[in-house]
């Protein structure tokens, strides 16, 4: 079968939410090597520098207003150096597969946030969606409370928490950026400014470790690599580029990718258990999304079945059947 633009797109999505759900699994591996703000800094240093070629020559553009210029930095400090900093964090005191789960509950937050903050319309079915998101949530969180007691895997727990406000802040601070710029642009500034964010963090643990580059191994230098090449350039460029041949409400689905990658390699590389109080806590949380977002009859791969046009409308493939 030929592919189309559209199934093109789609193959792209899932490419990069494979690469993101990989992500806590390997960084929680490479953090027992590298400290937490040095690979920060050098996963948005070098990944910036790889955007350089493909930006070409669009990386410089001038803002419309100073209200844009705030709204980036705003946008950068919390979906790159608010998240980022409290899910290395998190990394470090609890499971990878809680990270990629808590972070799942990105639209209830969402939900929560623009109704509390933004004033928007009350909506019942939206709210029990919140509700059975937020006890799911809840559930993950206190687990080690309810299986060992209390230690340092509670605040774990809840820096991924903070880390997914910070992202969710991050959205919506940006949703009005991404459609007066190009948003592959718009990425490799705020890059820029979270490597700059980590950079005064990253030079500080040097200082306390001045042996920290000589004591690499191959697990540092994985953190790094997947996380500047792949995490980083490969996965924004691969998702804004699909994000722009398909509409943005299907684009979201593909997020759904990232616990299960995260799940699987968690358990595999890590060998990290899977418990009843986990999968009744992600349950929950996609329950939640379900409800609120009316989704529960999608998947993913329904999407092969249309062929997208540029203005966002689309038909059905029809399949040739077999002889």
């Amino acid at each position: 079968m030929k592919l189309t633009p559209a199934h093109k797109a789609i193959t792209a999505l899932i490419i990069a939410n494979t690469i993101w759900g990989a992500a806590p699994a390997i960084f929680k591996l490479s953090l027992e090597n590298i400290p937490p703000f040095t690979l920060a800094f050098w996963r948005f240093f070098l990944g910036s520098l790889v955007m350089i070629p493909i930006l070409k020559g669009q990386i410089w553009f001038k803002l419309k207003s100073i209200s844009d210029l705030v709204l980036l930095f705003f946008n950068s400090l919390s979906g790159i150096t608010v998240n980022i900093l409290f899910f290395f964090l998190g990394l470090n005191l609890t499971k990878s597969i809680n990270a990629a789960v808590i972070a799942s509950s990105a639209p209830i937050m969402t939900f929560a946030i623009a109704i509390l903050l933004l004033r928007e319309r009350f909506v019942a079915k939206k709210c029990t969606g919140m509700l059975l998101g937020f006890l799911g949530i809840l559930i993950i969180i206190l687990e080690p409370i309810l299986t060992k007691g209390l230690d340092g895997s509670v605040l774990g727990n809840i820096f991924f928490v903070l880390a997914t406000l910070g992202a969710v802040g991050g959205t919506i601070s940006g949703r009005s950026l991404f459609q007066k710029y190009n948003p592959l642009v718009l990425s490799f500034w705020c890059f820029v400014i979270g490597a700059f964010t980590f950079l005064p963090l990253a030079v500080n643990e040097y200082i306390k470790i001045p042996t920290l580059y000589t004591i690499l191994d191959w697990r540092g230098y994985l953190g790094i690599f997947f996380g500047s090449l792949l995490s980083t350039a490969a996965a924004y460029s691969l998702f804004n580029w699909g994000l722009s041949k398909i509409r943005a409400s299907d684009a979201s689905l593909f997020t759904y990718i990232d616990p299960v990658v995260g799940a699987l390699l968690g358990v595999a590389i890590l060998h990290e258990p899977v418990s009843l109080f986990f999968l009744t806590g992600g349950a929950l949380i996609f329950i939640g999304i379900f409800i609120a977002e009316g989704r529960i009859h999608y998947h993913p791969i329904h999407l092969f079945g249309k062929a997208y046009h540029l203005d966002g409308s689309s038909h059905t493939i029809k399949r040739k059947k077999k002889k």
